[in-house]
Order: structure tokens, then sequence, then C-alpha cells
């Protein structure tokens, strides 16, 4: 047989309604092919929330589906779902009890031995924890007088930031305020006078910073030029003239050499000083008794006079 193109339409988007809803019970972690039985039971306080965990024995077997307030009982009632496969009496209790450090509360299973096995629809007794429904009342009467305490701190916050509005006095808001103000005021025409500043000496500035970069240019090129000057072998070059002088002014010191000699010898100073000395008398003997030494006559003359020692040495 062969579908037209409608009903192919038509199968094809079933299917995929079909497949939109069970892939979203399988993000919610339910398998809507497993078979599971509903039951039901009610609380004086709700402390549950839908998808709550359901277990037995610390094992998770079930969850809660819906939570109602029943307004004629006053009372929570919640619907949950158990697998199938579980089997427990109708006298079992469902205890509601807190998960601990994970947070939140769950229903718990209590079982008992014998009796009339539960059944899908079955109303199913309840218990709360030891201490649950007191930590549950304390919270409540605890947020109520902490509310009581946060409103007083505001209305007491309020008074005071009136009182600060309406001083008048140097510590006053309003006297803050106003020296605020004038600061500001002050800050402003300064920054006007150095606008002003900066535009009459614009030209200035201008020729400051084009030398400033015409000086870090010529750095630079410095720079450059001192990398390709072998500077290392300049010092090294210098170092050893340096221990080259040492050497020899210590040689000179301790009369080395032909110059060490010359400074250290004292019979040779002495004989220096007499030469220079005897030298001295005769350029002066020279001086004053030319003929002794250069015999000039015209005549064929002779000077019989002697040597004539003047009363200054120094002529």
């Amino acid at each position: 047989m062969k579908l037209s193109r409608e009903i192919k339409t038509a199968i094809l988007v079933i299917l995929g309604i079909v497949f939109l809803i069970i892939g979203i019970n399988y993000l919610k972690g339910i398998n809507i092919f497993q078979q599971k039985n509903e039951f039901y039971t009610e609380f004086d306080y709700n402390a549950l929330t839908p998808s709550s965990p359901v277990t037995i024995k610390g094992n998770n077997v079930g969850k809660i589906n819906s939570i109602k307030y029943d307004f004629e009982s006053g009372k929570t009632r919640v619907a949950f779902t158990i697998d199938k496969d579980l089997k427990f009496s109708k006298e079992s209790k469902m205890r509601l009890y807190e998960l601990g450090l994970m947070g939140g509360n769950a229903m718990a299973i209590i079982p008992v031995e014998g009796g009339v096995p539960a059944k899908n629809g079955d109303f199913l007794q309840s218990e709360v924890e030891d201490g649950l429904v007191k930590s549950l009342t304390s919270n409540f009467s605890g947020l109520s007088s902490g509310l009581d305490g946060t409103l007083e701190s505001a209305d007491s916050l309020l008074v005071s930031l009136n009182k600060l509005v309406k001083d008048d006095t140097e510590k006053g808001l309003k006297n803050a305020i106003g020296e605020l103000n004038t600061t500001i005021k002050s800050f402003q025409t300064l920054s006007y006078s150095f606008n002003s500043l900066i535009a009459k000496n614009d030209e200035t500035l201008t020729s400051m910073l084009s030398n400033f970069d015409k000086v870090s240019k010529d750095l630079g090129a410095l720079s450059e030029d001192l990398k390709d000057v072998e500077l290392s072998k300049t010092v090294k070059t210098l170092d050893e003239t340096l221990l080259n002088v040492n050497t020899l002014l210590a040689d000179l010191d301790k009369g080395e050499g032909t110059l060490g000699k010359l400074l250290t010898d004292d019979d040779l100073y002495n004989n220096l000083e007499v030469a220079s000395q005897q030298l001295q008398e005769l350029l002066q003997d020279f001086k004053l008794n030319p003929s002794r030494y250069v015999k000039v006559s015209v005549f064929g003359k002779k000077d019989k006079a002697g040597y004539v020692k003047p009363e200054d040495e120094r002529q």
C-alpha cells in the first residue's frame, strides 16, 4: 500500500513529538518505559521540592512528582512515584529528613514487616525526622527576629544620616560638601590657568620638544658609534701601559738602569754639583778676563795683568 505525502508527514510529526517527549524526560532523569507506582502522603509543613528523591535505606528508588497545598485540611499533599519492583507494606511510613551537607530534604520509606502490600494509588502515613520541624520553625522565627534587627539598624542609620545632613557645624555634611565644592572650583581655575599658559608657550614647548627629540637622536647615534668601538681592547691596552709605567717606576726606585742609577747615586750628584760650580767659575773668569783665552793684539803687546777676582762673584 502506497502512503500519500500527507500521511508520511503526519507520521514524521508524531514521531518527532514522541522523541521530543522521551528526550525531555530523559534529561530530567525520568525513564518513561520503566513501570512505576504512584503513592500519596501529606505533611504539616512543606520542606520538599518537585523531583526531590525518595529513598529506602539510603538507596534512591523514586522521586516526588507534585506538591499541593490542601486548603480544607491545611496540610501539604505530596504525590511521589516508586519503582514497581519495590515491595513494601501499606503500614510503612514516609519520613521527611534532611539530606545533610548536600542541602535540601527528601523522603525515606520506613518499611514495616508484614501487613498488606502497598498498591498503586495508596495513601501512606508520614512522619518527620526529630529536630526537623524545630529547625523549620526556628528558621522562620530567626528570619523574623533578624528582619526586626535589620529594620531597627536601618532606622538608626537613617536618623543618623538625617542629623548629619542637617548639621551646619564644621563637622557637618553641608560644610564638608561646601569645602569640596570650593576645592573643585580651585582646581577648575588652576586648570584654566594651566591651559592658558600652555597656549601662550605653545611655540616654546614645541621647540623644546623638537630639541629634546634631536638630542635623543644624537645620543642614539652616539650609542651606536660606541657599540662599534672596541672599548674592551682599549681598556686592556691602557691597563698594560699603566702596568709598564708602574714597573718602570719600581725599577727607578730600586736604582736599576741608567736613569735609576742617576737618581740614586749620591757621588754622581756631588760630582755633578762640583762640575757645575767649576763650570760657573770658568764662565765667570772667561767673562772677566777674556784675554786669557782669546789672544787679540793689534801691535803684538801682551797683557801682563793677572787674574783679579771680582767683589761680586755673580759678575
